[in-house]
């Protein structure tokens, strides 16, 4: 599933392609929305809110959400027609969404009420580490990947940054959040992480970006640690794969 790193690089995107132009083509294709059409009235602004993403035309917001295949494509499209749920266009460039886990046309005026259940978001400007520590304890004995990615504690973390911030910080991805020594220093790195990658393309949580480089343990099962050389184990029984250093991660 896209992070809020990769959620707030499109909603760049999209703002370079849309922003402050008038679409000329409104093509919705979603059932309850097909008699959707926003032609002829200008894109006021394109936003992400951990991994949601907005685009105000008018009265109407666009909120898209990529879930796990997702993806916001400007200028041509190689998917299949069916895979289209949106098309967007203005007199210079064209934004397509492809498999977009949730599309929907609110009322502008209220749009941040299908947000606001989450926590602060890590690129976003209600962004607090005092808050999202004070969420990441609120129940001490849940494992902390998993807390990790609640989108209610913070907003943007997924399974990439959950298994390397475990790494960074020594602790396997089951310890019970109680045992966290500082979870504002927790929180804060997670910001800091993401922010770094906000408008890369190739993500690194090494600090280096070299393909095979860029991450400590996220997809690396079976190969050395880069720390300390022990095997990378994994799990996938879960909802969702994690990866540890059983030498540098207690």
């Amino acid at each position: 599933m896209p992070e809020g790193d990769t959620v707030f690089r499109t909603a760049d995107k999209l703002r370079t392609a849309l922003e402050g132009k008038v679409l000329t083509r409104c093509d919705v294709r979603v059932p309850r929305f097909a008699a959707v059409d926003l032609s002829g009235q200008t894109v006021d602004e394109v936003l992400s809110r951990g991994k949601h993403l907005f685009i105000r035309v008018g009265a109407a917001s666009i909120h898209s959400h990529l879930k796990m295949d997702g993806a916001w494509i400007i200028g041509r499209v190689r998917a299949p027609a069916y895979k289209i749920r949106i098309v967007l266009e203005t007199a210079e460039s064209r934004a397509s969404g492809i498999d977009l886990g949730v599309l929907e046309v609110l009322d502008r005026a209220t749009d941040m009420t299908a947000v606001d259940h989450l926590g602060p978001d890590l690129l976003g400007e209600d962004w607090s580490a005092q808050t999202a520590a004070a969420n990441l304890m609120a129940d001490p004995d849940r494992p902390l990947a998993e807390a990790l990615l609640d989108q209610r504690v913070m907003a943007g973390v997924g399974n990439v940054f959950a298994n390397e911030l475990c790494f960074v910080f020594g602790l396997l991805p089951g310890t019970a959040v109680a045992q966290l020594p500082d979870p504002v220093r927790m929180a804060t790195r997670a910001q800091q992480m993401l922010w770094a990658n906000r408008l890369r393309i190739n993500r690194t949580t090494t600090g280096n970006t070299r393909p095979g480089q860029d991450v400590w343990v996220y997809g690396r099962a079976g190969l050395p640690c880069r720390r300390c050389g022990t095997r990378i184990e994994t799990d996938k029984g879960g909802d969702r794969v994690t990866y540890w250093c059983p030498t540098c991660q207690r």
